[in-house]
């Protein structure tokens, strides 16, 4: 089972989910400000911008250097993407560049310059920092997918390599890396989204053989949010003026139902779906015979017997901060529509 999205601080399982309940209530507003005396206005983006389509390049930046850490992950490889059509320069950070070159991220455009560096040895990231302005970093990190305690050490190295915005993908909740970012000094900025569509490849199995989908809970609500648009906000927020002491809630367009997502499911692969409602206990049973902890499977009852506001109410943040509306998951569904097929 993949655990993805603000909820996953549980068990780091995977990095995908519902937010938390632990999330304070005021976050439910799309932006929050440390500081509410701004440093900076965003800039203003021309109608050019906000009508452009998605993927296409956006030139009206002078190119920057971003170090992205956590590339090949559900977002990670989403903020490489953006960056990219955006003309900017892309470092791509991992423990084993030959490896990466020949496994996923040699799925990426060429172009990524892949990068020796371990968040968990602050001293190997100076290379990799040399030139760059934006950094993208992530809250965990080794083997064991720890939460980080270099966080004091990664900084002061931004801080003098020259770094000048930070995002951090918020890990569930706040971690020692965010707390150091924050206190850092630089134009820092977290990116905090819901639940990732991504998370419906959880399914597919069970789509292709079966034309099934079983869950519990089924009557919950999403406002599951496209990765990519997840990429676009943070590569926006490293390369753009307006965004520094913010934390930003990203979710998708609209409130959707399982049902509502089945039926998305569906129509894109051109053959039904039919959703059967496991019990709470049925549910505990499968995901106990698939190995996941207790309190794991504590959490995801909790969370999806009543998802927290923040997993259910739109926000506007994708065309707030993107000049675009956010991607839909009808349009997600046709993108990955042969992974639900026989």
């Amino acid at each position: 089972m993949r655990v993805t999205g603000t909820c996953a601080s549980r068990r780091r399982v995977s990095r995908t989910c519902v937010s938390p309940a632990r999330v304070p209530p005021a976050r439910v507003s799309s932006v929050r400000r440390k500081d509410q005396e701004a440093r900076e206005t965003p800039e203003t983006r021309t109608e050019t911008d906000r009508n452009s389509s998605y993927g296409l390049p956006m030139t009206k930046n002078t190119s920057q250097t971003v170090l992205v850490t956590g590339a090949t992950g559900t977002v990670g490889r989403q903020v490489v993407a953006e960056l990219l059509r955006r003309g900017h320069t892309v470092r791509a950070l991992t423990r084993d560049p030959e490896k990466a070159r020949t496994g996923l991220l040699s799925r990426f455009p060429s172009g990524v310059d892949v990068v020796r560096g371990d968040l968990t040895d602050p001293a190997s990231l100076a290379p990799a920092l040399d030139g760059v302005t934006g950094l993208h970093l992530i809250t965990f990190g080794g083997a064991s997918f720890a939460s980080l305690e270099t966080g004091p050490e990664i900084v002061e190295l931004a801080r003098e390599a020259g770094v000048r915005r930070v995002t951090v993908l918020f890990g569930g909740e706040e971690t020692p890396l965010q707390r150091a970012v924050e206190a850092s000094g630089l134009d820092w900025t977290v990116v905090q989204p819901v639940e990732f569509m991504s998370n419906a490849l959880e399914w597919a199995e069970a789509i292709r053989t079966e034309d099934t989908v079983r869950e519990p809970f089924t009557g919950r609500l999403s406002v599951m949010v496209h990765e990519a648009d997840i990429g676009a906000v943070a590569a926006v927020a490293l390369t753009e003026e307006g965004h520094a002491a913010r934390t930003y809630l990203i979710t998708g367009p609209e409130v959707l139902t399982l049902q509502d997502k089945v039926d998305a499911l569906a129509a894109a692969r051109g053959r039904e779906i039919t959703l059967v409602e496991l019990s709470e206990e049925t549910a505990r049973q499968r995901w106990r015979a698939a190995g996941h902890p207790e309190d794991l499977i504590d959490f995801l009852i909790m969370v999806y017997r009543d998802t927290p506001p923040e997993g259910r109410t739109v926000v506007g943040t994708v065309e707030e901060v993107t000049g675009r509306p956010a991607r839909t998951f009808a349009e997600w569904a046709a993108e990955h529509a042969s992974e639900f097929r026989a």
